[in-house]
């Protein structure tokens, strides 16, 4: 996720081009890929890249042989391949990774990784993936019709949630929605007003970096029983932050946020986007003692007065969208 993150940075002009490649032409490639993570966590201060204490502390002590990393970074770019990534969809990830999502990866007697499908998605003859026309369809004729005609003043507190979000296609589908939506509005309603949400690019007005995290963070919750499946949901909507961004425009947000507060470019997910069964309460274990954990790792129960507190403190959320969990055709 991380180096893809930064591979479509570099092609939208947000990153240097080549920075990732030019890593293969030292050795130990592995420790300026971290070094490399740790400056992007300065600048988007995203949760991708972070590893304080109370993040992904694995990553930076591991030991990846040159061998393996280099063909891969280097596969990425032309003539190896074919990929502009400033133009690809962000919709595409999801499709690439609901596919990955459905696969899980065993190590055999002989030490040997084996890829396999996971045993319900064989069951279920595969991983599908929502169209977008359809994600297109429900979200204009549910968050389209409820927020009709509403100033931003008038949507704070206005809550979407999906609560089992895979791979981030309907919550992603709402922010989409709701960046065009608001955009509009400004334009609308005298843009030169709202200079701290629009910005002018030449004759195009466009919303600016903070407004883009502010609808992003106040608007869309999600939720899913599969911890990968979170981050890529969080990936996908991270990379619809910057989609219009250059380098250029991302330093002047950035210059103008950080005189304001201090702020980096992108917004941290994690109290919005969370890992759980949200079917499954934490009662499900009352009587027990001490819950196996492994029991407890596989239920993975959901408590929403804890997970989303204000959320629930106001009643609950506004709108509630997205594919239910499948278990069987009918």
């Amino acid at each position: 996720d991380r180096i893809i993150f930064l591979r479509m940075a570099e092609d939208r002009g947000i990153e240097d081009y080549k920075r990732l490649w030019r890593l293969t032409e030292r050795d130990n490639t592995y420790s300026g890929l971290v070094a490399l993570f740790r400056q992007a966590d300065s600048r988007y201060n995203s949760g991708l890249f972070d590893f304080s204490r109370t993040g992904d502390q694995l990553t930076p002590g591991l030991k990846v042989d040159d061998k393996i990393l280099k063909p891969i970074l280097a596969s990425l770019y032309f003539p190896q391949s074919p990929y502009e990534f400033s133009v690809l969809p962000v919709e595409i990830l999801g499709n690439v990774y609901e596919q990955f999502l459905g696969k899980v990866i065993r190590l055999t007697s002989g030490y040997l990784a084996k890829i396999e499908e996971k045993p319900e998605v064989k069951k279920a003859g595969g991983v599908r993936y929502t169209p977008a026309y359809i994600v297109e369809y429900i979200v204009k004729n549910t968050v389209g019709k409820l927020i009709a005609g509403k100033s931003p003043q008038q949507l704070k507190g206005f809550r979407i949630l999906d609560p089992a979000c895979g791979s981030g296609s309907f919550l992603f589908g709402e922010y989409r929605f709701l960046l065009d939506y608001y955009l509009s509005w400004y334009i609308a309603n005298d843009p030169e007003k709202h200079r701290k949400a629009v910005w002018r690019a030449g004759e195009v007005w466009r919303l600016a970096t903070a407004e883009r995290k502010r609808i992003l963070l106040e608007h869309i919750y999600g939720v899913d029983i599969d911890r990968q499946a979170v981050e890529v949901t969080k990936l996908s909507l991270l990379l619809k932050v910057l989609e219009t961004e250059t380098n250029e425009s991302l330093g002047h947000q950035l210059t103008l946020l950080h005189q304001e507060a201090k702020e980096r470019a992108l917004p941290n997910l994690d109290h919005n986007i969370k890992c759980g069964n949200s079917l499954i309460g934490p009662d499900y274990f009352s009587g027990q003692l001490i819950p196996n954990d492994d029991e407890l790792r596989r239920v993975n129960p959901f408590d929403w007065a804890t997970e989303f507190p204000e959320a629930m403190r106001a009643g609950g959320f506004d709108c509630v969208i997205g594919n239910p969990p499948y278990g069987f055709h009918q």
